[in-house]
């Protein structure tokens, strides 16, 4: 079993709208976060993961997830899958929890304009 405290969760700052809070799991197979959104991440254009599926589970709150041309409208109990490759981005105020497999990194997380 591998565990880990909230106290030893790693904040990082996507900007001023997102705040993460990193669950260091260690594990090249799967890691977490609970992210925090207070608006549109990313601010502009779309994030992309080239290599990790995003699996949002909605804690809290209100918002839409766009994917390419399609928005869905996101609420506490939701659930959606992101693949790898697909153009997004969030716009609400949600508290959201995120696995990710393989483990997300920065390295394979891209802004993009269109």
């Amino acid at each position: 079993m591998k565990f880990v405290n909230q106290s030893q969760a790693v904040e990082f700052r996507n900007g001023d709208t997102c705040v993460a809070l990193e669950y260091q799991l260690n594990d090249a197979d799967i890691n977490g976060a609970v992210i925090r959104l207070s608006g549109r991440y990313p601010e502009q254009g779309f994030a992309v993961n080239e290599v990790s599926k995003e699996l949002v589970y909605v804690v809290k709150g209100q918002g839409t997830l766009t994917v390419g041309e399609t928005s869905t409208r996101l609420s506490e109990g939701d659930m959606a899958l992101l693949m790898p490759g697909e153009k997004y981005f969030f716009d609400g105020e949600l508290v959201m929890m995120m696995p990710c497999a393989p483990a997300w990194t920065p390295q394979q997380h891209k802004l993009v304009s269109d």
